[in-house]
């Protein structure tokens, strides 16, 4: 019951969040992740990641931890080789266990554990547990004298999230810059840059705020989980907005804001405002 507690809470998340951003939903195919993140702070040693099958068959999902890069777009990619400032976690992650075999509607706990060496510097550290769909077995071979072949094409789906891990003093600083409506379109876009300075990745929910000159505010767009990881010094990304059928975007501001998460507390973390004529 647990497992389905975490989930159910996750899903009401998701509903009331609207992403709106392009971001990585942690909920592929017939798997369900819980959290969608892990960050071990200075004194934290342990952490879990519950698992669920949401499909109607059973379903294997090898565990690995992998090396990624985010772009300025917000895109991953798999990396071998450190670039300047990059620090993975991996050599300092343990888990348990490597595979696991979910029936219909069953969980698994994921745990894992930090071992940080001596003299580790300070900063963070990140690596992504990705979990990886196991091909089923070989379906019996079709009977070719009956003159049927039949040919199955099965998708095989994997995700991940991130694990960070915070050494020492780490401290980080954030603008939005950049502000540009393009509303010449069918529906208008607010572009922008989340600007990143510190040690230490940031991460939190976007909203977008309409403040006529007379009348109501009107929230008018959210993004939840948006991240900007160490050492990128710059997102750059564009949010729709949903505005009412009367709303007429002239004559007001547009008030951009990056909180963190209520769960970390949701101090305001930058602010800025387009002025609209």
């Amino acid at each position: 019951m647990k497992v389905y507690s975490y989930l159910l809470h996750f899903v009401r998340y998701l509903l009331a969040g609207g992403l709106l951003l392009t971001l990585a939903t942690p909920v592929v195919a017939e798997l369900m992740l819980f959290p969608t993140r892990v960050v071990f702070e200075e004194n934290e040693r342990a952490a879990k990641v519950e698992l669920m099958n949401t499909g109607a068959s059973n379903a294997t999902y090898r565990i690995s931890l992998v090396n990624q890069r985010m772009s300025e777009t917000g895109a991953f990619s798999k990396i071998d080789e450190p670039r300047p400032g990059e620090q993975f976690a991996d050599q300092l992650l343990r888990y348990s266990p490597r595979q696991v075999t979910l029936l219909p509607g069953k969980g698994q706990t994921v745990r894992l554990m930090v071992r940080k060496p001596a003299g580790l510097e300070d900063g963070e550290y990140r690596s992504h547990l990705l979990f990886s769909r196991v091909p089923d077995a070989k379906p019996p071979t079709p009977n070719l004298e009956e003159e049927e072949i039949s040919i199955r094409v099965r998708t095989l789906v994997s995700v991940s999230i991130p694990v960070i891990v915070r050494q020492g003093n780490t401290s980080a600083e954030v603008t939005l810059t950049d502000l540009n409506l393009l509303d010449d379109a069918a529906e208008p876009m607010l572009k922008f840059a989340i600007k990143r300075t510190g040690n230490q990745s940031v991460y939190g929910d976007l909203s977008v705020t309409f403040v006529p000159r007379n009348g109501e505010p009107e929230v008018v767009a959210r993004a939840n989980g948006v991240a900007v990881y160490t050492p990128n010094a710059v997102r750059r990304a564009s949010i729709p907005l949903n505005l009412k059928q009367a709303t007429v975007l002239a004559g007001g501001t547009l008030k951009l804001q990056y909180r963190e998460q209520a769960k970390d507390g949701g101090d305001l973390m930058a602010t800025t405002s387009l002025t609209l004529p």
